[in-house]
């Protein structure tokens, strides 16, 4: 048995789908079974590098065109392959793949939902539900379709008409070996990132411009908590640069394009992370924070209260924007000033739960359902 991998087109800067192709291939590998990724090449978008606007329209002719006409040439002789499509965003490709034992992997019904107006706030243009139908009717044509999370699963079955015999929940393992920094690594990386972490208590928060990821909340959350002490620790937002509507704050940092390490740097040093996203497919930088020691505060909501279990403390995400923000920025001072004891169970409890999300078991699952698929065949 082969496994063909097919994942994310790089020019999208899908950075947490092409970790998860790169971490497949590797387990895959590992467990000592064939194993080959394919990607869309950018071919046209070559001659306008951007994944918006004119470059886009490109991207589409790459991905819906030219990548069509080499997945088909590559499995037209292939014998024992079963193909992976890593992202549920690509499951338009089942439709080549009818005859060849396949899975994909969903990680939210988010845009999907949004397409078919469940979210008031995230609006989509024609052209996008006309997308968003084509990825949905490519899930239901798969023969396989592993969910990360429980609550992603619940959606796919709520939303398409799928047969639940076709759907299955493998959970996200980490992308990379999250653990522990001490301080005395930690300290020279975080000076590096920024002078402004040199010795500084600071709160973390992890996550892009994405509607659902909820960074003016974040701001909003951190004015209030600075209302309510002036010896508030900095925030430090890792991710793309903030847009231009969500005006800085003093005490506020950014920092795009973090390395792995540095990353695992800067959750082992902060006081907490906070994670109040609207929605999710799984939350990873709630498992990555729990497995480096850090405490976390996040949405009461599937899958973040999946993620984080017993050991995350949660915000209720049903009260208006004012009283929600202090009332988390409120209970982020309870965090602060808990005493050393009842830290360090948090951070056990964290620890424990983010050793539920190991990598192994996800390839070992992985392997059992491609077995699975191949023998229907």
């Amino acid at each position: 048995m082969k496994i063909l991998l097919v994942g994310n087109y790089a020019p999208d800067r899908q950075e947490s789908m092409l970790r998860f192709a790169a971490v497949l291939a590797e387990g895959i590998a590992g467990a000592g079974m064939a194993v080959e990724t394919m990607s869309p090449q950018p071919w046209f978008g070559r001659l306008w590098p951007s994944a918006s606007g004119f470059g886009k329209w490109l991207g589409y002719l790459d991905k819906l065109v030219v990548f069509p006409l080499a997945l088909r040439r590559r499995i037209a002789a292939a014998r024992d392959v079963v193909v992976h499509i890593c992202d549920h965003s690509n499951a338009h490709y089942t439709r080549h793949l009818q005859r060849v034992p396949h899975v994909v992997t969903c990680n939210d019904l988010l845009a999907i939902r949004s397409a078919r107006g469940e979210f008031a706030q995230n609006p989509t243009g024609f052209t996008g539900r006309q997308l968003q139908q084509m990825i949905a009717t490519g899930l239901q044509r798969a023969s396989r379709i592993a969910c990360i999370s429980e609550a992603t699963h619940r959606d796919l079955l709520r939303v398409l008409p799928i047969e639940s015999r076709r759907a299955m929940v493998i959970h996200m393992g980490l992308n990379y070996p999250y653990r522990p920094m001490p301080r005395a690594e930690a300290t020279p990386r975080l000076e590096s990132l920024h002078p402004g972490l040199s010795g500084r208590p600071f709160i973390l928060h992890v996550g892009g411009n994405q509607w659902y990821k909820n960074r003016g909340g974040v701001l909003r959350i951190y004015e209030q908590l600075r209302a309510l002490r002036r010896d508030a620790p900095a925030l430090v937002m890792v991710g793309p640069p903030l847009p231009f509507d969500m005006a800085p704050q003093p005490d506020v940092i950014v920092l795009s394009e973090v390395q792995n390490e540095s990353l695992r740097a800067l959750y082992s040093a902060a006081a907490l992370l906070l994670f109040p996203s609207v929605a999710e497919g799984f939350g990873w930088p709630i498992a990555e924070a729990m497995a480096c020691g850090c405490r976390v505060i996040t949405t009461n909501r599937a899958p973040m209260t999946e993620v984080g279990g017993a050991a995350a403390a949660y915000l209720n995400p049903d009260s208006d924007l004012e009283n929600w923000a202090a009332d988390a920025a409120g209970k982020i001072c309870e965090m602060l000033d808990e005493s050393s004891s009842a830290r360090e169970v948090a951070l056990r409890a964290g620890l424990e739960q983010a050793g539920k999300f190991l990598t192994t078991e996800m390839i070992a699952k992985y392997l059992e359902l491609y077995r699975e698929v191949l023998a229907e065949k």
